[in-house]
C-alpha cells in the first residue's frame, strides 16, 4: 500500500510540471482541490472531528503545501529535484512528532535520517545551474507544510480518509480561488481556461484523482495505523519515481551527481528500516568479539 502511494506521489511531480506549462500554479491548485471537493462532498460525510482541526487541515497539507510547491517549481524547481528536496519533511514529521506525541525516534533512526539528509545536501551542492535560490525556499517551505500536515493528520486520528480528504480540499478550496484571482488577475484565470489543452486536463485529472484521492486516503490511513517515524521515512523513494518519471516522460537528465544524491536517500531509508536487523547484527558481533 505504501509503495503505490509513493509511485503516486513521485509521479505526480512529472505531471505537476505538464500541468504549469499551461496554467499557472495558484490557479492549477485551485482547480485541482475545486474537483478534488466537487461535487463528492455532496455525497460523503463529513469525517468525525471538529471542524477547527480540519480546517487546520485544509488549509496547511493541500492549499499552503501545494501551493508553495507549485510556485517553486514554476520559478525554477525541476521535478526530480523537487521530490528530492521535498523529502526535509521527514525531519520536520519526526521532530514535530517527538514534540508533540512524545515519539522517540531511536539513534538508528536518527542516523538513517542523517544519511538521507547527507543526500539532500549533496543535491545542494550541485544544482546552482538548474534551480533558483526562490524555487528551493518555496520547495522547503513546502516540505515544512507537509510535515506539519502528518502531524494534524494524526491528530485528527482515524476517520474516513477519503472523507478527509474530500472536505480537507474544500476547506482549500475558496483560499486557493480568492489568492489566485489576486496574483493571476481574472483575465488570465478565463484566458487560461478557455485554452486548456488535452495535457493540462490531463495533468489536472492526475493531480486531482490519483495524486489527491488515492494517494492521501491512503496515507492519512497509514498515519493512523503506525507511528510516524515508522511511516515518515518510506517518503524517501518519492524521489526514485520522481528521477524515473521525469527521465522517461520529461527527457529530464540523470546525471552521476543525482544518482549519488538518491542512492544516499534510500540508503537513509533502508538503515532506517532495517533497525532491527542492525541492532541484532551488532550483538552478535559484540558477543562474538
Amino acid at each position: 500500500m505504501i509503495l503505490l502511494v509513493m509511485a503516486l506521489w513521485g509521479l505526480n511531480f512529472v505531471f505537476v510540471r505538464i500541468g504549469l506549462n499551461g496554467v499557472p500554479p495558484l490557479l492549477l491548485c485551485a482547480l485541482r482541490f475545486l474537483l478534488a471537493g466537487f461535487p463528492a462532498i455532496l455525497i460523503i460525510k463529513k469525517p468525525a472531528c471538529s471542524w477547527k482541526i480540519l480546517i487546520a487541515y485544509g488549509l496547511v497539507m493541500f492549499a499552503l503545501q501545494f501551493s508553495l510547491l507549485f510556485s517553486g517549481m514554476k520559478v525554477g524547481m525541476s521535478p526530480a529535484l523537487a521530490s528530492l528536496l521535498m523529502q526535509v519533511q521527514v525531519f520536520f514529521s519526526m521532530g514535530m512528532a517527538a514534540w508533540i506525541f512524545k515519539e522517540k525516534s531511536s539513534l538508528w533512526k536518527i542516523v538513517g535520517a542523517l544519511i538521507s539528509f547527507s543526500g539532500i545536501v549533496y543535491v545542494g551542492l550541485h544544482t546552482q545551474s538548474e534551480i533558483t535560490n526562490l524555487g528551493i525556499y518555496l520547495t522547503l517551505a513546502a516540505a515544512f507544510s507537509w510535515g506539519t500536515g502528518n502531524i494534524i493528520s494524526k491528530k485528527i486520528g482515524n476517520v474516513q480518509p477519503l472523507a478527509l480528504v474530500v472536505w480537507g480540499s474544500f476547506v482549500a478550496t475558496p483560499v486557493l480561488i480568492g489568492l489566485s484571482i489576486v496574483v493571476d488577475g481574472p483575465d488570465l484565470i478565463r484566458l487560461t481556461l478557455q485554452n486548456l489543452a488535452w495535457p493540462s486536463i490531463a495533468a489536472i485529472g492526475y493531480i486531482t484523482y490519483f495524486s489527491t484521492y488515492i494517494a492521501y486516503s491512503l496515507w492519512s490511513f497509514l498515519l493512523t495505523q503506525y507511528p510516524t517515524p515508522t511511516v515518515a521515512p518510506f517518503t524517501l523513494l518519492i524521489p526514485v519515481f520522481g528521477f524515473l518519471g521525469s527521465f522517461l516522460f520529461l527527457d529530464e537528465k540523470i546525471t552521476t551527481w543525482k544518482i549519488i544524491a538518491a542512492m544516499l536517500v534510500v540508503s537513509g531509508l533502508c538503515f532506517n528500516l532495517l533497525e532491527s536487523k542492525i541492532r541484532t547484527g551488532f550483538r552478535i558481533l559484540k558477543k562474538g568479539i
